[in-house]
């Protein structure tokens, strides 16, 4: 985040300070720092040449909640070359991306572990990445700002996802996605290819920007979901909190959220025009991958590419030892799973 957001944002939140917390926002200072120097320079450079570029009407939203196989769904569609996806690079420098990745790359290979701190899922500099992160630079405007600033006494996306973007928030938000999609076009011509569970409240907003968006919801079992949700969250929060009032995490309060993003996408997606919106399971994806995107592709009229099934196979053979995360639930906790989302398991056939 440039200087002057990363200001603002710092200023209007409550910071508890101790070692931990002060070398983080230290960290973040020279950081930004170096940000806005690179943005500058990239402004310079080609702040003219992107503001006259066409912004790509078109980009395909995986869409859902957290722990769902976005990831999964994402890493296999980026393997389509018709489809640009945002890197990790991209969405942690998207001011200066076109100028600074030369400079940053022996900083990022040193500083990024090789898989994500919740699960063994690989990261990488030039590996695909949720645009959130891109949004909340650039923006200074995004539900993650509650993650880094948590409140003790309420889980930050429920309050999110009853809440409506208020319309200065929402044009700041439109404008600098197309800034960024277009950015993204410049460096890599091609179908932008975005993942971000905070886009299943954005489905109105998105298709006001992108005329020719088309959606893909995935979904799994909740008693997959709940558990893996409530780790990512404990784990993110503590590595990057910057106060002491750590929320924790519950199993109806994240049953109550994901109600909410199936509400929000069916609500969302119930005017869009045929061939707009798919939907499909995780277990079909991980059971065969193939075929299930053959159907997804198929529904929102897309091209399914030869060569792609040989690169799906071997992606999934260099993953096949993959160890996914083990959670152990009560009866108790299934049964307030059950209650909580007795309809969202009789949708998506998981009763």
């Amino acid at each position: 985040m440039t200087f002057g957001r990363l200001i603002r944002v710092l200023s209007r939140n409550n910071i508890s300070w101790n070692l931990k917390t002060s070398g983080r926002i230290l960290f973040l200072l020279q950081s930004s720092v170096w940000s806005s120097i690179f943005a500058t320079v990239e402004k310079f450079r080609y702040g003219k040449l992107i503001k006259v570029m066409p912004c790509p009407d078109d980009p395909v939203f995986i869409i859902g909640h957290w722990r769902t196989g976005t990831s999964l769904l994402f890493k296999l569609m980026s393997l389509d070359e018709q489809f640009t996806a945002p890197t990790l690079f991209q969405v942690a420098e998207p001011d200066s991306m076109l100028t600074s990745h030369a400079y940053y790359k022996p900083v990022m290979k040193t500083l990024v572990g090789e898989t994500r701190p919740m699960d063994n899922v690989r990261i990488g500099m030039d590996e695909p990445q949720e645009d959130e992160y891109a949004v909340f630079r650039l923006t200074a405007c995004s539900p993650l700002e509650q993650l880094v600033f948590p409140c003790r006494e309420e889980y930050f996306l429920e309050k999110f996802a009853e809440c409506k973007t208020l319309s200065k928030t929402e044009e700041q938000i439109k404008t600098q996605l197309k800034f960024f999609f277009t950015k993204i076009n410049y460096h890599r011509n091609g179908t932008i290819l975005s993942k971000n569970p905070f886009h299943s409240f954005r489905i109105r907003m998105l298709m006001e920007t992108f005329p020719k968006a088309r959606f893909i919801q995935i979904h799994r079992h909740p008693f997959s979901v709940v558990p893996s949700t409530i780790n990512m969250w404990d784990i993110l929060q503590r590595e990057n909190a910057l106060n002491n009032e750590l929320h924790k995490h519950g199993i109806a309060e994240t049953c109550r959220v994901m109600n909410l993003i199936s509400e929000n996408i069916s609500a969302g997606t119930a005017a869009l025009p045929e061939g707009s919106f798919a939907t499909t399971r995780f277990e079909d994806l991980e059971h065969d991958p193939v075929n299930t995107l053959r159907k997804l592709y198929a529904v929102l009229k897309l091209d399914f590419p030869e060569g792609i099934e040989i690169r799906i196979k071997e992606f999934m053979a260099i993953n096949r030892n993959f160890a996914k995360n083990k959670f152990l639930l009560s009866d108790s906790d299934k049964e307030v799973i059950e209650s909580e989302l007795n309809d969202y398991m009789r949708k998506y056939s998981y009763s």
